[in-house]
């Protein structure tokens, strides 16, 4: 089923029982409805296809349209000046920044807050992730770890593997994370319940046409989420 903005908004405004990170936002109908919604961040993507990512000046537009989210510049690649460069006309809350990007970017950026990006593959191990994480702690505020670029979803991480449930426990009560991870929408409270990350990352998609589009999936996962529902 399709909805207008219009539409969206009447049941919304509760408060959630985690954060939520909206991320790869590419138009103004996906961002009213996050902002809606109560998430926490709203991203813009400023490199990759264009079915992901957004110009810097369509961000500015859009970040302009809503209220009360935090917006985030999201980087794959970029230097410390071509950030700092989108952060002066774009305004940013944080940046988040690519899995390869170097901690020497972070460093010449002492005044933003970061969010970086841990990008979980097949083969990486416990001990890639805390050395990724002691690497760059003392200069992000958040990290995403991201399970969703290798095809990791909830059913293989509960297999376990080369990271544990355990470990995964152990690295959430350590740092703030946000998790980025495929699960179905009635799979929410358990992912939440059992790992327990700082955030969730979600993403809402193309529109259908100009200012319409379906939500439906994501309203299920976001309506278990609400404080008393």
């Amino acid at each position: 089923m399709l909805f207008s903005f219009a539409q969206q908004v009447n049941h919304f405004n509760k408060m959630l029982k985690t954060k939520i990170k909206a991320s790869a936002v590419t138009n103004l109908t996906d961002a009213r409805y996050f902002a809606a919604r109560e998430v926490e961040w709203l991203g813009f993507r400023f490199s990759g296809g264009p079915e992901s990512s957004i110009s810097l000046m369509a961000a500015k537009a859009i970040a302009e349209w809503v209220d009360g989210v935090k917006i985030v510049g999201e980087f794959d690649f970029a230097t410390a000046a071509e950030i700092e460069d989108a952060n002066n006309l774009v305004h940013f809350d944080a940046v988040q920044l690519g899995m390869f990007t170097p901690a020497d970017t972070l460093k010449k950026l002492p005044s933003l807050t970061f969010i970086k990006e841990v990008v979980v593959e097949n083969i990486t191990t416990e001990d890639d992730i805390m050395a990724h994480f002691q690497e760059f702690d003392e200069y992000c505020a958040y990290f995403l770890l991201d399970f969703t670029k290798a095809g990791i979803g909830w059913a293989k991480l509960q297999l376990g593997g080369n990271l544990s449930l355990g470990f995964l426990n152990h690295l959430f009560e350590q740092y703030k994370i946000i998790l980025s991870l495929d699960f179905r929408p009635n799979e929410t409270l358990q992912v939440l319940e059992t790992i327990q990350p700082e955030a969730l990352s979600l993403s809402g998609g193309q529109e259908e046409k100009v200012g319409l589009k379906s939500f439906e999936e994501l309203d299920e996962m976001l309506d278990q989420l609400e404080i008393g529902g």
